[in-house]
């Protein structure tokens, strides 16, 4: 009897585990935690994503394109309808009648001449409005934000030319030119920095890689 009481005292005791330990799958799951932030701490870049160009850029660059769109329509209007500028005097060195009554006004061949205002026009109807509208910043498609860099190149190697030829062709200026000339270089300036900035596409990193990133929340 004895002898059975003491077998029983010495039967060993299951040990628990401190609700406290830290099991092993606990412990993997902290070493590779601390290696993806070890790895994140080395190239942030590419746990993060690059936004895309802020919203008040967005509507900069849309406005800008209808004030260039509300210009050229009313050089249009007077080229054809009114001939005679508001504000702008026929003496001196700002000139709009004989500006835009210049060979240099005029794109092609003589039998169909095509009034540079009417190039401006279908420019920011085309090309100016719908590409700086926000849908068209906002879009994920990276060839609208390549057709919209295109364009802005293109828009200002015709506005530096139409300067030489008002500056030293011509010899005077028209203020209605000039200012679509400076809404279209304020357009590509703002398009040149975005691409560099936030790149092509939303979500991707620019040129310069300096876009404002929000890091991506880490699954649990």
């Amino acid at each position: 009897m004895a002898a059975s009481k003491s077998s029983r005292s010495r039967k060993a005791t299951p040990v628990r585990s401190h609700p406290t330990a830290p099991t092993s799958t606990a412990v993997a799951a902290q070493k590779s935690r601390a290696v993806d932030t070890k790895a994140r701490a080395a190239s942030p870049v590419s746990d993060e994503v690059v936004d895309g160009p802020p919203f008040w850029l967005q509507m900069t660059t849309f406005v800008l394109a209808l004030a260039g769109l509300g210009v050229s329509i009313y050089e249009t209007y007077v080229h054809f309808v009114t001939h005679s500028f508001l504000g702008c005097s026929g003496a001196g060195l700002i000139n709009c009648e004989k500006v835009t009554t210049s060979a240099q006004a005029y794109v092609g061949p003589s039998s169909f001449h095509v009034p540079v205002a009417v190039l401006g026009v279908l420019f920011f109807v085309f090309a100016g409005v719908p590409l700086m509208s926000p849908w068209a910043w906002q879009a994920k498609d990276r060839r609208i934000h390549l057709v919209r860099l295109v364009s802005m190149i293109i828009g200002i190697c015709f506005v530096l030319w139409l300067l030489y030829a008002e500056l030293v062709i011509i010899g005077n200026i028209c203020v209605y030119c000039t200012s679509v000339h400076i809404l279209t270089f304020l357009l590509f300036i703002l398009t040149v920095l975005a691409a560099a900035m936030w790149g092509l596409a939303p979500g991707r990193p620019g040129f310069l890689g300096q876009g404002r990133r929000n890091q991506v929340s880490e699954d649990a």
